[in-house]
């Protein structure tokens, strides 16, 4: 046997990580492209032009930080 045959005798299984990172993406972009396509409808059907205050910006980044210490609560529990 040489040394390019040698193979490790337990490689780690990590595709649940990559499977879990690639759902997270794929939800991720489909939750925030439903929220743009939301906010956008709603400012057409007003007339007027997308506008975000910057209350509003912090209110939502309050409630993102909010949601994410949530879901890093799912496992504890």
């Amino acid at each position: 046997m040489t040394e390019d045959e040698i193979v490790p005798e337990s490689a780690p299984d990590n595709s649940w990580k990559v499977k879990t990172l690639l759902i997270g993406t794929a939800i991720g972009a489909l939750t925030g492209l439903g929220a743009a396509f939301l906010l956008t409808r709603r400012a057409e059907q007003k007339g007027e032009k997308l506008s975000i205050s910057t209350g509003q910006g912090v209110k939502l980044g309050m409630l993102l930080v909010g949601l994410l210490r949530s879901i890093l609560n799912l496992g504890e529990e």
